[in-house]
C-alpha cells in the first residue's frame, strides 16, 4: 500500500477514536479529559454555541467524516470508486476543522485537545493527498 494511503488510514483511525470519545461525552453530557490545556478550556469549547452544527455536536460530523474517509479510501483501493470522493471529504473536513480551530483561538480563546488533534489529523491527510500522492 502506498505511503499516502497508509497515512490516511492510520490518521483516520486515530480520528475515529477521537470523535467516538467526543461523541460519547456529548451523549453523556460529561466533561472530556483535557490534556495539555487547562481543564476549563475544554469545558469552554465543549459548551460553546460553536460546538454544535444544526443542533448536533460537532463530534458527530467529525465521526461521519472519518467514517466516509475510511470507507471511500477502502473502496478506492478495491477499485470500486475513484479517489476524488476521499479528496472531497478530506477537504471539507479540513475546512470544518481549521475553521473551528480559528474559533477556538480567536473567539473562545481556549483550546480543546481533541479538537486540535482532529485539526492535526486533517492537516496530515491533506499533506498525504496533495504532497505524497504520486510519489510512492
Amino acid at each position: 500500500m502506498p505511503l499516502y494511503q497508509t497515512l490516511i488510514f492510520v490518521v483516520a483511525g486515530i480520528g475515529l477514536i477521537d470523535t467516538i470519545y467526543l461523541s460519547y461525552h456529548a451523549i453523556t453530557k460529561t466533561p472530556v479529559n483535557c490534556l495539555f490545556f487547562p481543564p476549563e478550556w475544554c469545558m469552554k469549547v465543549q459548551q460553546s454555541p460553536q460546538s454544535r452544527l444544526f443542533g448536533f455536536p460537532n463530534a458527530y460530523a467529525g465521526l461521519a467524516m472519518y467514517v466516509l474517509i475510511t470507507v471511500s479510501l477502502f473502496l478506492f483501493i478495491q477499485g470500486v470508486i475513484p479517489f476524488w470522493p476521499t479528496t472531497v471529504v478530506v477537504l471539507l473536513g479540513s475546512l470544518f476543522s481549521f475553521y473551528f480551530t480559528y474559533v477556538q483561538a480567536f473567539v473562545l480563546r481556549a483550546f480543546c485537545t481533541w479538537c486540535v488533534l482532529s485539526a492535526i489529523n486533517f492537516l496530515i491527510m491533506l499533506i498525504a493527498i496533495f504532497a505524497l500522492r504520486g510519489t510512492s
